[in-house]
C-alpha cells in the first residue's frame, strides 16, 4: 500500500465548512449585485474625464466641493500619478467648453491649475463595451471547461468551471457591496484571475490524476488529501510572491491601478481558495472514481482463453 506523507492537512474532511463559507459568500455577492449593483467608471457609463496639474498638491475634497458648489453631477476627483496632477470624472455630456470651465473654478479658489486634458466616453461606447466584456467573460470560461474536459475529464471541467465562476462572482461581487469603481482596469483584471485560478486548479488536478493512477488505496479523500499536500509549497510560494508585487503596487502604484490591484489580491487569495476547497472537492461531490481515469479491462471469457 502506498504510503501517504506523514504530516498532511485534512483539506477534504473541512469541505463540508468550506462549502457553507463559499456559499455565504456568493450570496452575499449575489445580493450586492442585485440591490447595490456595480459602481460602473466612465468607460461603462459614459461622462467627461478633465485631467489638470496644480502648482502644488491640492485638496481633493475642496475640489470636489468646489464643482460639486458649481452643480457638476456625479463628481469623482483623485490623483493622477504624480499628487499635484488630478483626474477629475463628471457623469454628464460633453461639451467644448467643459475643461476651461473647470479649470476657471478652480483658479477662482486662488490656485495655479493647467488644463492638460478633457475628453469623453459616449454612452454608446459605454454600453458597446459593457456588453462585449461580459461577452467575452462567458467565452472564456467556455473555452476553459472544454479544454479541461478534453485534457481530463467531464466531471473535472465542471469543477473547474463553478470554481472560476465562484471566483468571479466573490470578486465583483466585493467591488459591489463596497462600492469600489469598475472600470476597464478590472475588468482585465478579472480575466487575469480567470487565467491564475485556472492555472492552479490544473496543477491540483494535475497531481489528483496521477495519485488516483498510482495509488492501492480506494480512500478517494485520502488520495485528494496527499495530492493537495503534495503541490501546497508550490501553491504558497506562487501565491505569497504574487501578493507582495500586488501589494507593491497597490501601496505604490497610484491611484490609476489601485482598483486593479485589489481585484487581483482578491482573486488570488479566492482563487487559492478555490482550487482546494471548490474544484478539488466538487470532484467528490460528483462522485469521480478510479473506474473514470483508469476504464477497467475486460476479462476474456474462458473459451477465448483456451488454446
Amino acid at each position: 500500500m502506498k504510503t501517504l506523507v506523514n504530516r498532511q492537512f485534512d483539506f477534504m474532511g473541512k469541505r463540508r465548512i468550506a462549502f457553507a463559507l463559499s456559499g455565504l459568500m456568493i450570496l452575499v455577492s449575489i445580493a450586492a449585485l442585485l440591490f447595490q449593483q456595480l459602481n460602473l467608471g466612465l468607460d461603462f457609463t459614459g461622462g467627461t474625464l478633465v485631467e489638470v496639474r496644480y502648482a502644488a498638491a491640492p485638496s481633493l475634497d475642496a475640489v470636489r466641493q468646489t464643482l460639486e458648489a458649481a452643480e457638476f453631477r456625479d463628481v469623482s476627483v483623485q490623483t493622477f500619478g504624480a499628487s499635484n496632477e488630478v483626474l477629475i470624472r463628471l457623469q454628464q455630456a460633453f461639451d467644448a467648453d467643459v475643461g476651461d470651465r473647470v479649470v476657471q473654478l478652480l483658479r477662482a479658489q486662488g490656485d495655479s491649475v493647467e488644463l492638460v486634458r478633457a475628453e469623453f466616453v459616449g454612452a454608446q461606447v459605454g454600453e458597446q463595451l459593457r456588453d462585449q466584456s461580459g461577452l467575452g467573460l462567458l467565452v472564456a470560461l467556455g473555452i476553459v471547461m472544454l479544454y479541461v474536459a478534453f485534457r481530463f475529464q467531464y466531471k473535472f471541467a465542471i469543477g473547474a468551471l463553478l470554481a472560476l465562476m465562484h471566483d468571479v462572482i466573490i470578486v465583483v461581487g466585493v467591488f459591489a457591496l463596497f462600492q469600489l469603481e469598475f472600470d476597464l482596469t478590472v475588468l482585465a483584471a478579472l480575466l487575469a484571475v480567470i487565467g491564475y485560478s485556472l492555472n492552479d486548479t490544473i496543477v491540483v488536478y494535475d497531481r489528483i490524476r496521477e495519485s488516483i493512477r498510482t495509488s492501492r488505496i480506494d480512500d478517494m479523500p485520502a488520495i485528494f488529501n496527499e495530492a493537495i499536500n503534495l503541490t501546497l509549497s508550490r501553491t504558497l510560494a506562487t501565491s505569497g510572491t504574487t501578493l507582495l508585487v500586488l501589494l507593491a503596487l497597490l501601496i505604490l502604484g497610484g491611484d490609476m491601478i489601485r482598483y486593479f490591484s485589489i481585484a487581483l489580491i482578491l482573486g488570488i487569495v479566492v482563487g487559492t481558495f478555490s482550487s482546494i476547497y471548490v474544484a478539488s472537492a466538487l470532484l467528490l461531490t460528483v462522485h469521480l472514481e478510479r473506474k473514470d481515469l483508469i476504464p477497467p479491462k475486460k476479462e476474456m471469457d474462458e473459451e477465448e482463453q483456451l488454446p
